[in-house]
């Protein structure tokens, strides 16, 4: 389960967090975080909805309050472990991973609609949850959901600050990484697997994404994956030899 609550937000213990960590130098301050809300929303007119594209752990631990949940896809940008994550899911010794969106193909996800009444304080949580290091730019997308197209935010990695931009690293990396990172709110093995699980759930699977799920749970538990093997898909029994 995640450990990360809307409390936590509300009392900026991420940014404390990452303040007692020795990476305070990288915190973007109140003001800062707040001109990027009004930048963000400098076009949006009044009474607009406001929708928000999940694709990593907003999908199955969102902590914002909302009105309407909906499968989506959004195009020009796809899903991927570009993020070195030195607080929340892993520490300064051994940085996690956790997903970001960078630019090339397609990602689903899941589309969020706040409510107009306390939109500004659902959205300056999300800012203390996403952009508290800048490691991240919001950027607004044409969004496909199974209720027609919304203009939805997403948070898109930022590949100018090079001390977080994993940049594109091998399956095997990756798997290495989740298997042994741990920080702050939980293992980067449950953010992981937590969000395929996720994915999967609302029939939303990414291939890449269950493939290293299924290859992280054999590694971090080779005696139950060997014995899925031995059991026949629709549950009967073990196959025969």
């Amino acid at each position: 389960m995640p450990t990360l609550a809307r409390s936590d937000l509300e009392q900026d213990r991420v940014r404390t967090a990452v303040r007692a960590a020795g990476f305070g130098h990288l915190l973007l301050s109140d003001e800062a975080l707040q001109a990027s809300l009004d930048r963000t929303l400098g076009g949006q007119a009044p009474g607009t909805p406001v929708w928000v594209f999940g694709y990593g752990s907003l999908v199955w631990h969102p902590m914002i309050r909302f009105e309407e949940r909906r499968g989506a896809a959004v195009h020009g940008v796809h899903r991927g472990f570009y993020l070195r994550s030195f607080i929340n899911r892993g520490s300064p010794d051994r940085p996690g991973l956790v997903l970001a969106l960078d630019r090339g193909g397609s990602c689903r996800g899941v589309a969020y609609r706040i409510p107009v009444d306390g939109l500004h304080a659902e959205l300056s949580l999300l800012w203390r949850r996403e952009m508290i290091m800048g490691t991240y730019v919001p950027r607004w997308f044409q969004v496909d959901t199974d209720a027609g197209r919304v203009r939805a935010l997403a948070f898109v990695v930022n590949r100018a600050m090079a001390q977080t931009y994993a940049g594109r690293l091998a399956d095997e990396e990756i798997l290495s990484i989740a298997a042994s990172a741990r920080g702050h709110y939980g293992s980067c093995a449950d953010y992981l697997l937590e969000t395929a699980a996720a994915l999967e759930s609302a029939g939303l699977g990414d291939r890449h994404l269950s493939r290293l799920a299924r290859l992280l749970r054999q590694r971090l538990d080779p005696g139950r994956a060997a014995a899925a093997l031995s059991v026949r898909t629709d549950g009967t029994g073990p196959r025969k030899p």
